[in-house]
Protein backbone atom coordinates (compact mmCIF):
# COMPACT_ATOMS: atom_id res chain seq x y z
CA UNK A 1 0.00 0.00 0.00
CA UNK A 2 2.70 2.43 0.79
CA UNK A 3 4.77 1.91 -2.39
CA UNK A 4 1.35 2.74 -4.05
CA UNK A 5 1.02 5.72 -2.72
CA UNK A 6 4.33 6.53 -2.99
CA UNK A 7 4.44 5.38 -6.37
CA UNK A 8 0.88 7.94 -6.74
CA UNK A 9 2.49 10.47 -5.31
CA UNK A 10 5.09 10.70 -7.60
CA UNK A 11 3.34 10.29 -10.60
CA UNK A 12 1.09 13.22 -9.44
CA UNK A 13 4.18 15.71 -8.79
CA UNK A 14 5.25 14.78 -12.67
CA UNK A 15 2.00 15.54 -14.15
CA UNK A 16 0.91 18.90 -12.29
CA UNK A 17 4.62 20.30 -13.14
CA UNK A 18 3.91 20.25 -16.83
CA UNK A 19 0.22 21.12 -16.42
CA UNK A 20 -1.15 24.14 -17.45
CA UNK A 21 -2.66 26.57 -15.45
CA UNK A 22 -5.75 26.11 -16.62
CA UNK A 23 -5.61 22.25 -16.19
CA UNK A 24 -3.68 22.60 -12.80
CA UNK A 25 -6.96 23.86 -11.17
CA UNK A 26 -9.00 20.97 -12.14
CA UNK A 27 -7.68 19.44 -8.92
CA UNK A 28 -10.95 20.92 -7.46
CA UNK A 29 -14.05 20.20 -9.11
CA UNK A 30 -16.79 22.22 -8.27
CA UNK A 31 -21.05 19.79 -8.82
CA UNK A 32 -24.04 22.07 -9.09
CA UNK A 33 -27.03 20.35 -7.21
CA UNK A 34 -30.60 22.16 -7.09
CA UNK A 35 -31.18 20.96 -2.72
CA UNK A 36 -29.47 21.49 0.34
CA UNK A 37 -29.69 18.80 2.72
CA UNK A 38 -31.90 19.55 5.72
CA UNK A 39 -29.47 17.27 8.25
CA UNK A 40 -26.22 15.32 7.46
CA UNK A 41 -27.43 12.32 9.76
CA UNK A 42 -27.28 9.53 7.43
CA UNK A 43 -30.45 8.01 8.85
CA UNK A 44 -32.91 10.54 9.37
CA UNK A 45 -35.16 12.04 6.30
CA UNK A 46 -34.45 10.59 2.95
CA UNK A 47 -33.32 13.22 1.10
CA UNK A 48 -31.54 12.80 -2.52
CA UNK A 49 -28.59 15.52 -1.82
CA UNK A 50 -28.22 14.35 1.30
CA UNK A 51 -27.63 10.84 0.19
CA UNK A 52 -25.24 12.47 -2.79
CA UNK A 53 -22.78 14.00 -0.18
CA UNK A 54 -22.72 11.18 2.29
CA UNK A 55 -21.77 8.96 -0.54
CA UNK A 56 -18.51 10.80 -0.71
CA UNK A 57 -17.80 11.04 3.04
CA UNK A 58 -19.15 7.13 3.96
CA UNK A 59 -19.98 4.04 2.52
CA UNK A 60 -22.76 1.77 3.06
CA UNK A 61 -22.35 -1.87 3.79
CA UNK A 62 -23.82 -2.99 0.78
CA UNK A 63 -25.50 -1.50 -2.33
CA UNK A 64 -26.44 -2.04 -5.69
CA UNK A 65 -23.47 -1.16 -8.48
CA UNK A 66 -24.59 0.47 -12.32
CA UNK A 67 -25.32 -3.17 -13.31
CA UNK A 68 -28.43 -3.32 -10.36
CA UNK A 69 -25.55 -5.98 -8.75
CA UNK A 70 -25.84 -6.05 -4.96
CA UNK A 71 -22.10 -5.38 -4.09
CA UNK A 72 -20.16 -5.27 -0.69
CA UNK A 73 -18.75 -1.79 -0.20
CA UNK A 74 -17.63 -1.70 3.72
CA UNK A 75 -17.82 -5.42 4.13
CA UNK A 76 -15.51 -7.30 2.72
CA UNK A 77 -17.51 -10.46 1.25
CA UNK A 78 -21.33 -10.75 0.60
CA UNK A 79 -22.82 -13.17 2.54
CA UNK A 80 -24.77 -15.86 1.24
CA UNK A 81 -26.57 -18.86 1.81
CA UNK A 82 -24.35 -20.70 -0.43
CA UNK A 83 -21.04 -19.41 0.97
CA UNK A 84 -22.29 -19.84 4.29
CA UNK A 85 -21.89 -16.46 5.87
CA UNK A 86 -25.75 -16.66 6.01
CA UNK A 87 -27.69 -19.49 7.85
CA UNK A 88 -31.32 -19.85 8.12
CA UNK A 89 -32.85 -20.32 11.25
CA UNK A 90 -36.03 -20.56 13.86
CA UNK A 91 -36.49 -17.72 16.23
CA UNK A 92 -37.13 -17.45 19.76
CA UNK A 93 -40.90 -18.21 19.07
CA UNK A 94 -40.14 -21.04 15.83
CA UNK A 95 -40.35 -18.82 12.98
CA UNK A 96 -38.14 -18.91 10.03
CA UNK A 97 -35.29 -16.39 10.18
CA UNK A 98 -31.53 -15.88 8.94
CA UNK A 99 -28.17 -15.08 10.56
CA UNK A 100 -26.07 -13.08 8.35
CA UNK A 101 -22.77 -12.52 9.03
CA UNK A 102 -20.46 -9.10 7.70
CA UNK A 103 -17.08 -8.39 7.97
CA UNK A 104 -15.86 -4.41 8.23
CA UNK A 105 -12.60 -3.60 5.76
CA UNK A 106 -9.74 -3.83 8.11
CA UNK A 107 -8.61 -0.63 7.80
CA UNK A 108 -11.76 1.37 7.21
CA UNK A 109 -10.94 4.40 10.12
CA UNK A 110 -13.06 7.24 10.49
CA UNK A 111 -11.41 10.49 9.91
CA UNK A 112 -9.99 11.25 13.43
CA UNK A 113 -8.49 8.27 13.41
CA UNK A 114 -10.86 5.29 15.36
CA UNK A 115 -11.26 2.69 13.74
CA UNK A 116 -14.77 1.64 12.31
CA UNK A 117 -15.50 -1.44 14.71
CA UNK A 118 -18.42 -4.06 15.63
CA UNK A 119 -19.15 -1.33 18.46
CA UNK A 120 -20.22 1.11 15.78
CA UNK A 121 -22.96 -1.33 14.23
CA UNK A 122 -24.11 -2.36 17.29
CA UNK A 123 -24.51 1.23 18.24
CA UNK A 124 -26.09 1.50 14.99
CA UNK A 125 -28.90 -0.90 15.74
CA UNK A 126 -29.53 0.46 18.60
CA UNK A 127 -30.65 3.67 17.30
CA UNK A 128 -32.54 2.33 14.05
CA UNK A 129 -35.04 0.42 15.92
CA UNK A 130 -35.88 3.18 18.74
CA UNK A 131 -39.12 4.10 18.38
CA UNK A 132 -38.02 8.21 18.99
CA UNK A 133 -34.88 8.28 17.31
CA UNK A 134 -36.52 9.59 13.84
CA UNK A 135 -34.54 6.95 11.73
CA UNK A 136 -37.00 6.40 8.37
CA UNK A 137 -36.34 2.69 7.97
CA UNK A 138 -37.03 1.65 11.41
CA UNK A 139 -38.85 -1.41 9.44
CA UNK A 140 -34.82 -2.86 8.94
CA UNK A 141 -33.82 -2.72 12.44
CA UNK A 142 -37.13 -3.66 14.42
CA UNK A 143 -36.19 -6.67 11.89
CA UNK A 144 -32.99 -7.16 13.61
CA UNK A 145 -33.70 -8.68 16.57
CA UNK A 146 -30.04 -9.31 17.99
CA UNK A 147 -26.21 -8.99 17.14
CA UNK A 148 -24.09 -11.02 17.72
CA UNK A 149 -20.28 -9.63 18.11
CA UNK A 150 -17.70 -12.26 17.17
CA UNK A 151 -14.60 -9.72 16.50
CA UNK A 152 -13.80 -6.19 16.48
CA UNK A 153 -14.53 -6.43 12.52
CA UNK A 154 -17.01 -8.96 12.01
CA UNK A 155 -20.94 -9.34 13.56
CA UNK A 156 -23.58 -11.60 12.76
CA UNK A 157 -27.36 -9.91 12.47
CA UNK A 158 -29.99 -12.30 13.26
CA UNK A 159 -32.74 -11.59 11.03
CA UNK A 160 -36.76 -12.31 12.26
CA UNK A 161 -37.48 -13.29 8.89
CA UNK A 162 -36.09 -14.89 5.82
CA UNK A 163 -36.58 -12.55 2.77
CA UNK A 164 -35.50 -12.66 -0.59
CA UNK A 165 -33.09 -10.38 -0.11
CA UNK A 166 -31.60 -11.18 3.13
CA UNK A 167 -28.15 -10.16 2.42
CA UNK A 168 -28.65 -6.60 1.51
CA UNK A 169 -28.43 -4.26 4.17
CA UNK A 170 -28.01 -0.88 1.88
CA UNK A 171 -30.38 1.41 4.68
CA UNK A 172 -27.81 0.15 7.80
CA UNK A 173 -25.52 3.64 7.55
CA UNK A 174 -22.96 3.40 9.33
CA UNK A 175 -22.85 5.52 12.88
CA UNK A 176 -19.87 6.46 15.32
CA UNK A 177 -20.38 5.34 18.57
CA UNK A 178 -17.14 7.53 19.89
CA UNK A 179 -19.04 11.03 18.77
CA UNK A 180 -23.33 9.70 18.85
CA UNK A 181 -23.45 7.87 21.83
CA UNK A 182 -23.51 10.71 24.69
CA UNK A 183 -25.83 12.70 21.77
CA UNK A 184 -28.49 9.44 21.97
CA UNK A 185 -28.73 9.86 26.03
CA UNK A 186 -31.71 11.07 25.20
CA UNK A 187 -33.51 9.08 22.45
CA UNK A 188 -36.57 11.76 21.76
CA UNK A 189 -33.40 14.34 21.78
CA UNK A 190 -31.48 12.81 19.37
CA UNK A 191 -32.93 14.13 16.31
CA UNK A 192 -32.32 17.39 16.72
CA UNK A 193 -29.02 17.01 19.06
CA UNK A 194 -27.15 14.54 16.19
CA UNK A 195 -23.32 15.93 15.86
CA UNK A 196 -23.96 15.50 11.88
CA UNK A 197 -25.95 18.63 12.10
CA UNK A 198 -24.39 20.60 16.02
CA UNK A 199 -20.67 19.52 14.90
CA UNK A 200 -21.56 18.72 11.27
CA UNK A 201 -16.92 19.03 10.66
CA UNK A 202 -16.09 16.62 12.52
CA UNK A 203 -13.67 14.65 11.22
CA UNK A 204 -15.17 11.43 13.41
CA UNK A 205 -18.39 10.86 11.05
CA UNK A 206 -16.84 10.57 8.22
CA UNK A 207 -14.68 7.64 7.07
CA UNK A 208 -15.34 7.41 2.93
CA UNK A 209 -12.50 8.92 0.25
CA UNK A 210 -13.51 12.67 1.28
CA UNK A 211 -14.07 14.77 4.90
CA UNK A 212 -16.44 17.51 5.30
CA UNK A 213 -13.82 20.69 5.65
CA UNK A 214 -16.22 23.27 5.00
CA UNK A 215 -20.71 23.97 5.24
CA UNK A 216 -22.41 26.82 4.74
CA UNK A 217 -25.91 25.90 5.48
CA UNK A 218 -28.25 26.34 2.19
CA UNK A 219 -25.23 27.34 0.42
CA UNK A 220 -22.29 24.33 -0.11
CA UNK A 221 -20.19 21.88 1.38
CA UNK A 222 -16.56 21.60 0.68
CA UNK A 223 -14.82 18.34 0.96
CA UNK A 224 -11.29 17.08 0.94
CA UNK A 225 -9.56 13.79 0.50
CA UNK A 226 -9.53 11.45 3.81
CA UNK A 227 -6.07 10.10 4.73
CA UNK A 228 -7.34 7.07 7.09
CA UNK A 229 -9.65 6.02 3.76
CA UNK A 230 -9.22 2.52 2.64
CA UNK A 231 -9.85 2.40 -0.40
CA UNK A 232 -8.51 3.74 -3.83
CA UNK A 233 -7.25 7.46 -3.36
CA UNK A 234 -9.67 10.24 -5.38
CA UNK A 235 -8.18 12.24 -7.40
CA UNK A 236 -9.57 15.72 -6.53
CA UNK A 237 -7.88 17.77 -4.12
CA UNK A 238 -11.00 19.57 -3.23
CA UNK A 239 -14.86 18.66 -4.10
CA UNK A 240 -17.10 21.78 -3.63
CA UNK A 241 -21.10 20.83 -4.09
CA UNK A 242 -22.98 23.88 -4.59
CA UNK A 243 -26.73 23.84 -3.84
CA UNK A 244 -28.47 26.13 -6.47
CA UNK A 245 -32.26 25.96 -5.97
CA UNK A 246 -33.26 27.70 -9.45
CA UNK A 247 -32.45 25.34 -11.91
CA UNK A 248 -32.38 28.25 -14.76
CA UNK A 249 -29.30 29.84 -12.35
CA UNK A 250 -27.91 26.38 -12.02
CA UNK A 251 -27.22 26.04 -15.96
CA UNK A 252 -26.09 29.83 -15.90
CA UNK A 253 -23.83 28.79 -13.05
CA UNK A 254 -22.07 26.12 -15.15
CA UNK A 255 -21.84 28.11 -18.45
CA UNK A 256 -20.22 31.26 -16.58
CA UNK A 257 -17.70 28.78 -15.10
CA UNK A 258 -19.26 28.71 -11.43
CA UNK A 259 -19.85 25.60 -11.40
CA UNK A 260 -18.05 22.51 -13.45
CA UNK A 261 -21.09 19.90 -13.93
CA UNK A 262 -24.75 19.29 -13.06
CA UNK A 263 -25.41 15.98 -11.25
CA UNK A 264 -28.02 14.26 -12.71
CA UNK A 265 -29.45 12.86 -9.50
CA UNK A 266 -30.21 16.48 -8.30
CA UNK A 267 -29.96 18.38 -11.68
CA UNK A 268 -31.49 19.99 -14.82
CA UNK A 269 -34.69 18.49 -16.01
CA UNK A 270 -35.11 16.65 -19.33
CA UNK A 271 -36.38 19.51 -21.21
CA UNK A 272 -33.59 21.86 -19.83
CA UNK A 273 -30.93 18.94 -20.76
CA UNK A 274 -32.27 18.36 -24.43
CA UNK A 275 -32.41 22.39 -24.85
CA UNK A 276 -28.90 22.52 -23.55
CA UNK A 277 -27.64 20.10 -25.59
CA UNK A 278 -28.63 21.43 -28.61
CA UNK A 279 -26.98 24.66 -27.70
CA UNK A 280 -23.65 23.46 -25.64
CA UNK A 281 -23.33 19.61 -26.93
CA UNK A 282 -19.94 20.88 -27.92
CA UNK A 283 -18.28 21.66 -24.87
CA UNK A 284 -20.28 19.08 -22.88
CA UNK A 285 -21.41 15.77 -22.26
CA UNK A 286 -24.99 14.84 -21.72
CA UNK A 287 -25.47 11.63 -20.26
CA UNK A 288 -29.48 9.86 -20.36
CA UNK A 289 -30.05 7.84 -17.66
CA UNK A 290 -33.80 6.25 -17.64
CA UNK A 291 -34.10 4.53 -13.97
CA UNK A 292 -36.04 4.07 -10.98
CA UNK A 293 -37.51 7.58 -10.32
CA UNK A 294 -41.03 7.94 -9.58
CA UNK A 295 -42.36 11.47 -9.84
CA UNK A 296 -45.33 11.56 -8.13
CA UNK A 297 -47.95 13.95 -6.01
CA UNK A 298 -48.63 12.52 -2.27
CA UNK A 299 -52.17 13.30 -1.10
CA UNK A 300 -52.89 13.48 2.65
CA UNK A 301 -55.79 10.99 3.13
CA UNK A 302 -56.57 12.78 6.20
CA UNK A 303 -57.76 15.72 4.46
CA UNK A 304 -61.93 14.39 4.66
CA UNK A 305 -62.07 15.34 0.82
CA UNK A 306 -59.57 12.86 -0.31
CA UNK A 307 -60.83 10.49 1.53
CA UNK A 308 -63.07 9.81 -1.11
CA UNK A 309 -62.31 7.26 -4.18
CA UNK A 310 -64.31 9.35 -6.71
CA UNK A 311 -62.33 12.70 -6.14
CA UNK A 312 -58.80 10.85 -6.21
CA UNK A 313 -59.89 8.99 -9.26
CA UNK A 314 -61.20 12.21 -10.77
CA UNK A 315 -57.97 14.18 -10.23
CA UNK A 316 -56.18 11.50 -12.42
CA UNK A 317 -58.59 11.83 -15.38
CA UNK A 318 -58.58 15.59 -15.24
CA UNK A 319 -55.16 15.29 -15.95
CA UNK A 320 -52.98 14.84 -19.28
CA UNK A 321 -50.21 13.36 -18.20
CA UNK A 322 -49.42 11.64 -22.01
CA UNK A 323 -49.04 15.14 -23.22
CA UNK A 324 -46.87 16.85 -20.06
CA UNK A 325 -44.49 13.74 -20.86
CA UNK A 326 -44.51 14.40 -24.70
CA UNK A 327 -44.60 18.20 -24.80
CA UNK A 328 -42.33 18.62 -21.62
CA UNK A 329 -39.61 15.70 -21.74
CA UNK A 330 -39.81 14.80 -25.39
CA UNK A 331 -41.75 11.01 -24.47
CA UNK A 332 -38.15 10.62 -22.55
CA UNK A 333 -40.05 10.41 -19.45
CA UNK A 334 -43.21 7.54 -19.93
CA UNK A 335 -46.44 8.18 -17.86
CA UNK A 336 -46.84 6.01 -14.85
CA UNK A 337 -49.88 4.33 -13.65
CA UNK A 338 -48.25 3.15 -9.62
CA UNK A 339 -44.89 3.35 -8.65
CA UNK A 340 -43.53 0.50 -10.32
CA UNK A 341 -40.93 1.10 -13.35
CA UNK A 342 -41.19 -0.97 -16.32
CA UNK A 343 -37.49 -1.06 -16.41
CA UNK A 344 -37.72 -3.26 -13.06
CA UNK A 345 -38.89 -7.23 -13.67
CA UNK A 346 -41.97 -7.22 -11.69
CA UNK A 347 -43.56 -4.24 -12.95
CA UNK A 348 -47.26 -5.69 -14.38
CA UNK A 349 -49.11 -3.94 -17.38
CA UNK A 350 -52.39 -4.64 -16.99
CA UNK A 351 -53.38 -2.27 -13.69
CA UNK A 352 -56.13 -0.06 -13.85
CA UNK A 353 -55.43 3.06 -15.66
CA UNK A 354 -56.76 6.61 -16.23
CA UNK A 355 -56.31 8.46 -19.19
CA UNK A 356 -57.04 11.67 -19.70
CA UNK A 357 -61.28 12.25 -19.40
CA UNK A 358 -62.13 15.32 -18.16
CA UNK A 359 -65.75 14.27 -19.09
CA UNK A 360 -65.62 11.35 -16.70
CA UNK A 361 -63.67 13.28 -13.49
CA UNK A 362 -66.60 15.59 -14.11
CA UNK A 363 -69.22 12.77 -13.78
CA UNK A 364 -66.78 11.41 -10.61
CA UNK A 365 -67.06 14.80 -8.91
CA UNK A 366 -70.88 14.87 -9.75
CA UNK A 367 -71.58 11.77 -8.35
CA UNK A 368 -69.03 12.54 -4.87
CA UNK A 369 -71.49 15.55 -3.87
CA UNK A 370 -69.85 17.93 -5.88
CA UNK A 371 -71.80 20.30 -7.91
CA UNK A 372 -70.31 23.33 -10.65
CA UNK A 373 -71.02 26.60 -8.15
CA UNK A 374 -71.52 30.47 -9.74
CA UNK A 375 -67.58 30.86 -9.42
CA UNK A 376 -66.60 28.22 -11.43
CA UNK A 377 -65.58 26.24 -8.67
CA UNK A 378 -67.44 23.14 -7.43
CA UNK A 379 -69.13 23.05 -3.92
CA UNK A 380 -70.70 20.34 -1.48
CA UNK A 381 -73.76 20.49 0.26
CA UNK A 382 -72.16 22.15 3.04
CA UNK A 383 -71.26 25.21 0.61
CA UNK A 384 -67.29 24.08 0.74
CA UNK A 385 -65.44 24.64 -2.13
CA UNK A 386 -63.37 21.37 -3.45
CA UNK A 387 -59.76 23.31 -3.48
CA UNK A 388 -56.44 22.10 -1.96
CA UNK A 389 -53.27 22.73 -1.75
CA UNK A 390 -49.96 21.95 -4.01
CA UNK A 391 -46.62 22.23 -3.05
CA UNK A 392 -43.70 21.06 -4.35
CA UNK A 393 -39.59 22.03 -4.13
CA UNK A 394 -39.34 25.75 -4.81
CA UNK A 395 -37.10 26.78 -7.98
CA UNK A 396 -37.35 23.81 -9.79
CA UNK A 397 -38.50 24.99 -13.34
CA UNK A 398 -40.00 22.39 -14.78
CA UNK A 399 -41.89 20.95 -11.56
CA UNK A 400 -43.31 24.98 -11.40
CA UNK A 401 -44.19 24.54 -14.80
CA UNK A 402 -46.12 20.91 -14.39
CA UNK A 403 -47.64 22.68 -11.31
CA UNK A 404 -49.58 25.57 -13.25
CA UNK A 405 -50.85 23.02 -16.04
CA UNK A 406 -52.28 20.77 -13.42
CA UNK A 407 -53.57 24.14 -11.54
CA UNK A 408 -55.22 24.85 -15.15
CA UNK A 409 -56.40 20.88 -16.17
CA UNK A 410 -58.02 20.78 -12.74
CA UNK A 411 -59.77 24.20 -13.26
CA UNK A 412 -61.40 23.42 -16.00
CA UNK A 413 -62.80 20.65 -14.03
CA UNK A 414 -63.86 22.87 -11.22
CA UNK A 415 -61.26 21.97 -8.97
CA UNK A 416 -59.69 25.15 -7.16
CA UNK A 417 -55.72 24.28 -6.62
CA UNK A 418 -53.59 27.00 -4.67
CA UNK A 419 -49.69 26.51 -5.43
CA UNK A 420 -47.55 26.59 -2.74
CA UNK A 421 -44.02 25.74 -2.60
CA UNK A 422 -40.96 25.93 -0.27
CA UNK A 423 -37.50 25.75 -0.38
CA UNK A 424 -36.01 21.53 -0.21
CA UNK A 425 -34.43 21.56 3.15
CA UNK A 426 -37.82 22.75 4.74
CA UNK A 427 -40.25 20.92 2.32
CA UNK A 428 -38.22 17.25 2.79
CA UNK A 429 -37.42 18.12 6.40
CA UNK A 430 -40.27 19.55 8.14
CA UNK A 431 -43.33 19.54 5.55
CA UNK A 432 -43.31 16.42 4.14
CA UNK A 433 -41.52 13.99 7.50
CA UNK A 434 -44.17 15.81 9.60
CA UNK A 435 -46.62 15.65 7.45
CA UNK A 436 -47.66 19.50 7.28
CA UNK A 437 -49.20 19.35 4.38
CA UNK A 438 -52.71 19.87 3.98
CA UNK A 439 -53.50 18.38 0.36
CA UNK A 440 -50.88 17.73 -2.11
CA UNK A 441 -47.15 17.47 -2.24
CA UNK A 442 -45.43 16.53 -5.47
CA UNK A 443 -41.43 15.11 -5.64
CA UNK A 444 -40.01 12.15 -6.49
CA UNK A 445 -39.09 8.65 -5.12
CA UNK A 446 -35.47 6.80 -6.02
CA UNK A 447 -35.67 3.32 -5.32
CA UNK A 448 -33.64 0.33 -6.18
CA UNK A 449 -34.37 -2.79 -8.64
CA UNK A 450 -37.49 -4.82 -6.84
CA UNK A 451 -37.84 -2.14 -3.93
CA UNK A 452 -40.49 -3.26 -1.86
CA UNK A 453 -42.42 -0.07 -0.57
CA UNK A 454 -43.06 -1.39 2.99
CA UNK A 455 -42.00 2.50 4.35
CA UNK A 456 -44.10 3.76 2.07
CA UNK A 457 -47.39 2.17 2.10
CA UNK A 458 -47.27 0.10 5.33
CA UNK A 459 -50.00 1.38 7.67
CA UNK A 460 -46.83 0.58 10.77
CA UNK A 461 -44.85 3.58 8.94
CA UNK A 462 -46.95 6.42 9.01
CA UNK A 463 -44.99 9.41 10.68
CA UNK A 464 -46.64 10.82 13.82
CA UNK A 465 -45.58 13.04 16.75
CA UNK A 466 -45.35 9.95 19.29
CA UNK A 467 -42.56 7.68 16.65
CA UNK A 468 -41.00 11.29 16.39
CA UNK A 469 -41.82 10.82 12.53
CA UNK A 470 -40.13 7.58 11.56
CA UNK A 471 -41.36 6.30 8.50
CA UNK A 472 -42.15 7.51 4.99
CA UNK A 473 -45.59 7.02 4.51
CA UNK A 474 -46.55 10.55 4.78
CA UNK A 475 -49.85 10.10 3.01
CA UNK A 476 -51.46 8.15 6.22
CA UNK A 477 -52.59 5.30 3.96
CA UNK A 478 -54.11 2.45 5.48
CA UNK A 479 -55.20 -0.90 3.55
CA UNK A 480 -54.69 -4.27 5.67
CA UNK A 481 -54.59 -6.08 2.60
CA UNK A 482 -51.59 -4.15 1.06
CA UNK A 483 -49.95 -4.85 4.76
CA UNK A 484 -50.56 -8.19 4.19
CA UNK A 485 -48.89 -8.15 1.00
CA UNK A 486 -45.93 -6.27 1.80
CA UNK A 487 -44.81 -9.20 4.40
CA UNK A 488 -45.52 -11.70 1.95
CA UNK A 489 -43.54 -10.14 -0.39
CA UNK A 490 -40.67 -9.77 1.58
CA UNK A 491 -40.70 -13.22 2.70
CA UNK A 492 -41.69 -15.20 -0.58
CA UNK A 493 -38.00 -16.68 -2.29
CA UNK A 494 -39.42 -18.28 -5.27
CA UNK A 495 -39.28 -15.44 -8.06
CA UNK A 496 -42.52 -16.74 -9.97
CA UNK A 497 -44.17 -16.72 -7.16
CA UNK A 498 -43.47 -13.42 -5.80
CA UNK A 499 -44.13 -11.86 -9.58
CA UNK A 500 -47.89 -12.74 -8.66
CA UNK A 501 -47.45 -10.93 -5.45
CA UNK A 502 -45.96 -7.80 -7.13
CA UNK A 503 -49.23 -7.86 -9.42
CA UNK A 504 -51.65 -8.08 -6.84
CA UNK A 505 -49.71 -5.27 -5.04
CA UNK A 506 -49.59 -3.33 -8.22
CA UNK A 507 -53.20 -3.39 -8.64
CA UNK A 508 -54.22 -2.10 -5.31
CA UNK A 509 -51.87 0.24 -5.45
CA UNK A 510 -53.77 1.62 -8.99
CA UNK A 511 -56.97 0.81 -7.04
CA UNK A 512 -56.76 2.73 -4.11
CA UNK A 513 -54.77 5.84 -5.86
CA UNK A 514 -52.87 6.85 -2.11
CA UNK A 515 -50.47 9.36 -4.76
CA UNK A 516 -51.41 10.53 -7.91
CA UNK A 517 -48.64 8.85 -10.55
CA UNK A 518 -46.70 11.36 -12.91
CA UNK A 519 -44.25 9.93 -14.29
CA UNK A 520 -41.02 7.84 -14.17
CA UNK A 521 -37.91 10.09 -14.95
CA UNK A 522 -34.83 9.71 -16.29
CA UNK A 523 -31.75 11.77 -15.35
CA UNK A 524 -29.36 14.27 -17.20
CA UNK A 525 -25.94 14.34 -16.14
CA UNK A 526 -24.41 17.44 -17.53
CA UNK A 527 -20.47 17.08 -17.62
CA UNK A 528 -17.07 18.63 -18.55
CA UNK A 529 -15.45 16.50 -21.41
CA UNK A 530 -12.43 16.54 -19.59
CA UNK A 531 -13.93 14.43 -16.62
CA UNK A 532 -14.18 10.82 -17.06
CA UNK A 533 -15.39 8.00 -14.61
CA UNK A 534 -18.98 9.19 -13.75
CA UNK A 535 -21.12 5.95 -14.75
CA UNK A 536 -24.55 6.83 -13.86
CA UNK A 537 -26.92 3.87 -12.24
CA UNK A 538 -30.10 4.91 -12.94
CA UNK A 539 -31.32 3.79 -9.47
CA UNK A 540 -31.07 5.52 -5.56
CA UNK A 541 -27.83 5.14 -4.85
CA UNK A 542 -25.67 7.27 -6.41
CA UNK A 543 -22.64 8.12 -8.75
CA UNK A 544 -20.77 9.35 -5.76
CA UNK A 545 -20.40 6.06 -4.44
CA UNK A 546 -17.82 5.65 -6.83
CA UNK A 547 -16.36 9.38 -6.62
CA UNK A 548 -12.59 7.95 -6.34
CA UNK A 549 -12.98 6.53 -9.97
CA UNK A 550 -13.34 9.87 -11.26
CA UNK A 551 -10.38 11.64 -12.72
CA UNK A 552 -9.17 13.49 -15.49
CA UNK A 553 -8.85 13.03 -18.95
CA UNK A 554 -5.53 13.64 -20.38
Amino acid sequence: MQFAKRLACAALTFVVSNMSPAFAAREKLVIGITQFPSTFHPNIDAMAAKSYIHAMVARPFTTYDKDWNLVCMLCTELPTIENGLAKPELTADGKQGIAVTYTIQAKATWGDGVAVTTKDAVFTWKVGRHQKSGVGNIELYRSIYKIDTLSDKSFTLHFDKLTFDYNGINDFNLLPAHLEEKKFSEPGAYKNRTAYDTDALNKGLFFGPYLMTEMATGSHVVLEPNPTWYGRPPKFKQIVVRAIGNTAALEANLLSGGIDMIAGELGLTIDQAISFEKRHKQKYDILYKPGLVYEHIDLNLENPFLQDLRVRKALVHAIDRQTISERLFGGRQPVAHTSVNPLDWVFADDVPKYGYDPKQAATLLDAAGWRMGDTGFRINGQGQKLGFELMTTAGNRTRELVQQILQSQWKAVGIDVRIKNEPARVFFGQTMTERRYTGMGMYAWMSSPENIPRTTLHSNHIPTKSNNFSGQNYTSYKNPAMDELLERIETELDKSKRLVLWRQLQHIYARDLPVIPLYFRANAFILPKWLSGVEPTGHQYSTTLWVENWEIRP
